[in-house]
């Protein structure tokens, strides 16, 4: 069962364009620690799921972000993960600091999307994306991507295309520019 759903949120993903060739990842709590995606795998068809811990290294094989899913679940009451590399998301993230949705959507669901720093797999990627989930279901690592999370894969994957069409929109609207990393 949730294998299946592993797949149809991976395929959502890339018929949205919120991921490309084999970019992001996407995680469920288990009693143990919890269940992601492995390095390198194509969200539409992942394959065997890697179950890591909630302390210490991730066994091989699992996302090179499984730090970012471990510190999250540590902090937060999320139960589901999903990293996505929504184009316009990503763009807007490099123009901006903090992204302040104008559509009704986004006003209403997450008025508010913090843009954090850190390279990609690192823990300072880790603790700031923690820190802003801790009372949020969305962030985007800066020229990088999303992290939405929630108590399903369902709910994570609406906060990442919520972010992409809220992005969408500001840009349309002349309301970003270029990139300022």
């Amino acid at each position: 069962m949730q294998d299946r759903e592993f797949v149809r949120i991976g395929l959502r993903l890339f018929q949205e364009g919120l991921v490309g060739g084999n970019f992001g990842n996407m995680s469920m709590r288990t009693e143990n620690g919890f269940v992601v995606t492995g390095t390198g795998t194509y969200l539409d068809d992942p394959g065997e799921l890697v179950e890591v811990p909630l302390e210490g290294e991730a066994p091989e094989g699992a996302s090179s972000e499984y730090r970012v899913h471990q510190a999250v679940y540590r902090t937060s009451g999320h139960d589901a993960i999903v990293h996505a590399h929504p184009p316009m998301a990503v763009a807007a993230s490099c123009a901006l600091s903090l992204i302040r949705p104008i559509d009704s959507e986004g006003e209403m669901l997450c008025p508010e999307i913090r843009v954090v720093g850190g390279a990609p797999g690192t823990q300072e990627l880790a603790d700031a994306v923690a820190g802003a989930l801790v009372d949020a279901h969305l962030v985007i690592a800066r020229g990088h991507g999303t992290f939405a999370a929630g108590k399903t894969l369902d709910e994570a994957y609406l906060y990442t295309s919520l972010a992409e069409h809220a992005c969408r929109v500001l840009a349309y609207s002349g309301l970003f520019g270029g990139c300022n990393r």
